[in-house]
């Protein structure tokens, strides 16, 4: 299994988690506000509401939720939403790259620099990591027993998959950047919806720690990641199985 795909895996587990304590359900929320915001709240004609609202639906958000999060947005009185990136290194080497959405520039530049100088690792200058990721599309779709591998495989071959990976529970496909729309007819063609679909950062080399190493990076990777302004954190480190056990 790809790195990139293990770390699809953790995330869907601490989901669930964080979303108990209401932390992936502000993000997911936030971005189906500025969804609206940006193109309208009528699902069918704003792509980007669309998708919010399916990978809400994916980590269990209620209902009611996301409809109150869709008023907020198309209100005369929602915030004003800027969103920003900032690209930096944790310890030992690992490129970090931030996706914010922030409603106060001030306190998030300062937050996510604390972050990085907190626990060791350096805010760069944009582009100084960029080039390290990757532009790919991501879904994961829930796996049943009744799917055929071999078929299924040459029908996501033919809505641009680059690669389909599958678990024992779901269906990992990454398609390039620009297949991303493609893949999405596909799988509405094929009658399936995706729990989770993203353009997402895919680093192009990887860096390998040990376990002390490993657990000093995380501790960054989580802070950023626990900050209300952040939506998505990216990075290029490598984990075996038992240091994804340990998280």
């Amino acid at each position: 299994m790809s790195g990139h795909s293990k770390w699809s895996t953790i995330k869907r587990k601490k989901g669930a988690l964080d979303a108990k304590r209401g932390k992936i359900f502000t993000k997911l929320l936030k971005e189906i506000s500025v969804a609206v915001k940006e193109g309208g709240s009528e699902p069918e004609g704003n792509p980007r509401l669309r998708l919010a609202i399916q990978n809400a639906k994916g980590q269990n958000v209620p209902k009611d939720n996301i409809e109150r999060a869709i008023s907020k947005g198309a209100g005369t009185d929602a915030a004003e939403y800027t969103e920003l990136t900032y690209e930096g290194y944790a310890p030992h080497g690992v490129a970090v790259f931030v996706e914010c959405t922030t409603d106060n520039l001030n306190r998030t530049v300062a937050s996510v620099r604390s972050i990085f100088s907190k626990y060791g690792g350096s805010l760069g200058v944009n582009g100084s990591v960029d080039y390290m990721f990757d532009r790919k599309g991501v879904f994961d779709v829930k796996r049943t027993e009744s799917m055929d591998q071999d078929e299924l495989t040459l029908e996501l071959i033919d809505g641009g998959a680059e690669e389909a990976e599958f678990g024992d529970d779901y269906i990992h496909i990454t398609t390039a950047m620009e297949d991303f729309g493609n893949m999405q007819t596909k799988l509405d063609a094929l009658g399936l919806e995706a729990e989770s679909a993203e353009l997402q950062r895919i680093p192009t080399t990887t860096v390998d720690l040990d376990d002390e190493q490993f657990a000093s990076v995380m501790k960054l990777i989580d802070a950023l990641e626990d900050d209300d302004d952040v939506q998505k954190v990216y990075h290029n480190l490598e984990a075996t199985e038992e240091q994804m056990a340990s998280l």
